[in-house]
């Protein structure tokens, strides 16, 4: 929906309540130069209904208005402290009784979204031009960061809008692709401290534990090898990497993931998902904030601050700080971390129509005894192994510590004719210090002897600089309302790589007892290892074009410029003019549901090496997706089911038995004509003011030319559900994760077939919070509630790892 369709549509409402003609008159003014889909909640157009709330504290009278209308109203407790209510009797439109609830009280309501009201204190003058409502004529910060709707404070597991696929402004039913949002509700009630927790329940998509570096990403059967954060894409690889996948969750407002191939946005990428960071943004202009105290098991404590506030008078100048530091040992013997995470931003109304935003986080990870690779799968007679969880095999010594830096600025303008101009500059610095030792052979089964030791130390040092520009331009013909985006993006990474050779070596001895006393070898001097550059230039344009007005049809393509150079490579990599389509047909059936299909190409250089040393051919492919998608109870819940199947070529699968030349990294080959076909069903948002849900079921199947089945390692069918009831003080949830069976096919050390295998396994999860008074709460969280003992990974390096133990954390927090 474009500018002017939305236009209308606060025209309608207007007329219906005349008494919000002035509010809704400069409202609309102030929302002229928005081109994004702004729809307006159920509650302004439903009819005058009857209401009889008694007189009492404010809070408590909202609270009863607010769940008789169904709309969620945010606001600071304190804002209402002290406040009476004479209560509400007699017949009026929503936002006439919130009108009549407010006046009087120096408080306005500022509509964020759909259904969905933040209280404020009203600014000296603003009572003379808008009065208690006041719909949309807030910061463009506090209802929209870029291309998505914030979801920070609306206690909403859904968006409003997002972008990640097409850098359109869609709601989720409006996206012809399976999306998930994870929200910053759904992320606090699941106490989802790291990027891979809030990966690990998302519905289709599934994290790996590696060893030390952390986690891989996959969806579909296939991996995911970048993360964006505002929409830009980052890459890196697993054995550099640099804590990338272990971020700390309090930098985002939400995590958007889109299943499929999204090269229109991204360029080079692979037809797994697409996980798109949103950071917080400072789009507070009253002094706010909340500290936080918690422990889990292992002796894990934290402490954290999250801060915001207007730095004038107006509110057009805001800003933000957002710190936390964490320490604790682990379920793995000899492992323990210390972690400390800044973020700094400003956000800046220069103009009613230009908003101007810039940040730095920083986040560093200091772990000790980390371990490179897991534990052995077999005994020298090639019977498997039965070891403790806690057993490790790092040395008390070794560490895989990192720090992650970005800085970045955006600048967003919208015109009176809808016309809207974003740009952005980021630059992210990752380090990473890998004092290691990996452990690798066969212990024998009655002596434990017969294993090696291979300790390395590698220096990793990655700069990426990006550049992002692009325009939205709404646009009419006739009746239709259509929008078109044109953009461009330019990114540059180094990579370099430095190593350290070991001038000594202790044995290992018996494996049994193995407890990381191993000594820690006199190193070599410090010389460069590998260098690298990697560069990536890409043109867009896509529009959406109201064909009928049930009928939406989303086209674009994408050019490509993208080349690989340096010491480590060899010959330059380049590939030019490389042209991504990207179509997808919309079609409302009515109200409630909508049905589309869509269509993309696939093209991903690869970092695999095959048995001779030599890189991969770029994976290309089609990837082709079909649903259903439907929204009921006025819009709070979605749901929605996709099929799909995606074609493509060179596949890295790993090559048994054979090593990159020099190097203790697996070979590859490149799979042909390999397949994946499979659905997903997912449902998201509120049943009632009080339940909110989140769930989800996915299958797929994943084949070469031969019929026979790659990536095994990731499970074909996964399920997640994860609910909360509020109730009063208490808010008690829970939820279950469950995935089928994952294997490796490998060569056992009796030189026989042997299949390395994860069981189909169950995680039970529950939280229960206390809300002790309105500033005050308490929360538990447990994790794998019934001790599930399962491997995070089966076949990494042809060995095991282990999953995470039942864990229980408490968490007290104080909001002001």
């Amino acid at each position: 929906m474009t500018n002017s369709f939305n236009k209308a549509r606060r025209m309608r409402a207007v007329s219906a309540y005349p008494g919000m003609r002035n509010a809704l008159f400069v409202s609309m003014l102030a929302l002229g130069a928005v081109s994004a889909p702004v729809s307006v909640a159920a509650a302004e157009i439903t009819s005058p209904v009857s209401y009889d709330i008694p007189s009492g504290a404010l809070d408590r009278v909202l609270s009863r208005f607010a769940t008789s209308t169904g709309m969620t109203l945010q606001f600071n407790p304190s804002l209402t402290q002290g406040l009476q209510s004479a209560g509400l009797q007699g017949s009026y439109s929503p936002e006439q009784g919130l009108d009549q609830l407010l006046s009087g009280t120096g408080l306005m309501a500022t509509r964020r979204a759909p259904g969905v009201y933040i209280l404020e204190k009203i600014a000296a003058g603003d009572e003379m031009v808008m009065g208690p409502i006041r719909i949309g004529a807030e910061s463009l910060a506090s209802t929209q960061d870029g291309i998505g709707a914030v979801t920070e404070g609306t206690g909403s597991y859904k968006t409003e809008a997002m972008g990640t696929a097409t850098r359109l402004s869609l709601s989720e039913k409006e996206t012809p692709q399976s999306v998930t949002v994870v929200s910053r509700q759904l992320i606090d009630d699941m106490g989802l401290e790291t990027i891979t927790d809030v990966v690990n329940h998302v519905p289709g998509v599934t994290a790996r534990s590696y060893d030390g570096r952390g986690a891989g990403f996959s969806a579909r059967g296939f991996d995911i090898d970048n993360l964006q954060v505002d929409g830009v894409p980052t890459t890196w690889t697993a054995g550099w990497s640099a804590g990338e996948t272990r971020a700390n969750t309090q930098l985002y407002d939400r995590v958007e993931v889109v299943r499929g191939a999204s090269g229109l946005v991204s360029g080079a990428g692979n037809p797994a998902a697409a996980i798109n960071l949103v950071r917080k943004r400072a789009n507070s202009k009253e002094f706010t904030g909340k500290t936080s105290i918690s422990g889990s098991r292992w002796d894990t404590y934290s402490g954290s601050f999250d801060v915001s506030g207007g730095l004038n008078e107006t509110g057009s100048l805001r800003g933000r700080v957002v710190g936390s530091f964490q320490q604790g040992d682990s379920f793995m013997d000899l492992a323990s971390d210390e972690e400390t995470l800044f973020l700094g931003t400003i956000g800046a109304d220069l103009t009613p129509n230009t908003e101007f935003n810039a940040g730095i986080s920083y986040q560093q990870n200091k772990p000790e005894g980390s371990a490179w690779g897991g534990l052995p799968t077999w005994f020298s007679d090639g019977s498997k192994t039965d070891w403790d969880r806690s057993k490790t095999t790092a040395a008390d010594w070794s560490e895989w510590s990192s720090e992650n830096t970005n800085y970045y600025a955006n600048l967003e303008h919208r015109f009176d004719s809808g016309v809207r101009l974003y740009g952005a500059l980021s630059r992210s610095v990752s380090d990473a210090d890998l004092r290691l030792i990996y452990l690798y052979g066969s212990p024998d089964k009655a002596t434990g002897l017969g294993m090696g030791a291979s300790p390395s130390w590698y220096d990793v040092e990655r700069t990426q600089d990006n550049v992002d520009l692009y325009a939205s331009i709404p646009f009419d013909t006739g009746a239709q309302s259509h929008e078109l985006v044109v953009g461009v993006m330019h990114s540059e990474q180094e990579l370099t790589t430095y190593s350290r050779a070991a001038l000594s070596l202790d044995d290992v001895g018996n494996f049994y007892d193995w407890d990381g006393s191993f000594a820690e070898p006199e190193w070599g001097e410090k010389s460069l290892n590998s260098k690298e550059r990697t560069t990536q230039l890409g043109g867009y344009a896509v529009a959406r074009l109201s064909l009928a007005d049930p009928l939406k049809l989303i086209i674009g393509s994408r050019i490509t410029d993208w080349k690989k150079e340096g010491m480590s490579v060899g010959d330059p990599i380049e590939h030019d003019g490389v042209v991504t389509p990207y179509a997808g047909l919309i079609y409302d059936i009515n109200d409630t549901y909508s049905t589309y299909v869509s269509y993309t190409d696939i093209f991903n250089p690869q970092n695999q090496k095959d048995r001779n040393g030599n890189y991969l051919d770029p994976l290309e492919g089609k990837n082709y997706e079909a649903g259903l998608k439907a929204s009921f109870l006025q819009d709070r819940l979605d749901a929605s089911l996709a099929v799909y199947r995606i074609e493509q070529d060179n596949l890295a699968q790993t090559d048994d038995g054979y090593f990159v030349p020099g190097t203790t990294d697996s070979a590859y080959y490149a799979a042909q004509g390999t397949v994946s076909e499979g659905y997903e069903i997912q449902v998201t948002g509120a049943i009632t003011d009080n339940w909110n849900l989140t769930a989800g079921w996915s299958e797929f199947s994943a084949k070469d030319a031969n019929g026979d089945a790659v990536n095994t390692r990731h499970a074909r069918r996964t399920a997640s559900l994860f609910t909360t009831y509020n109730r009063d003080k208490w808010t008690l949830g829970g939820g279950i994760n469950w995935q089928s069976e994952s294997y490796t096919l490998a060569t056992n050390p009796a030189g026989d077939a042997d299949k390395i295998k994860q069981g189909a396994y169950t995680l039970v999860n529950l939280m229960g919070r206390y809300q002790f008074s309105p500033n005050l709460s308490a929360q538990l969280n447990i994790d794998n509630l019934f001790d599930e003992e399962y491997y995070s990974n089966v076949g990494f390096y042809n060995q095991l790892a282990y999953g995470e133990p039942r864990n229980a954390k408490i968490s007290l927090t104080y909001k002001f």
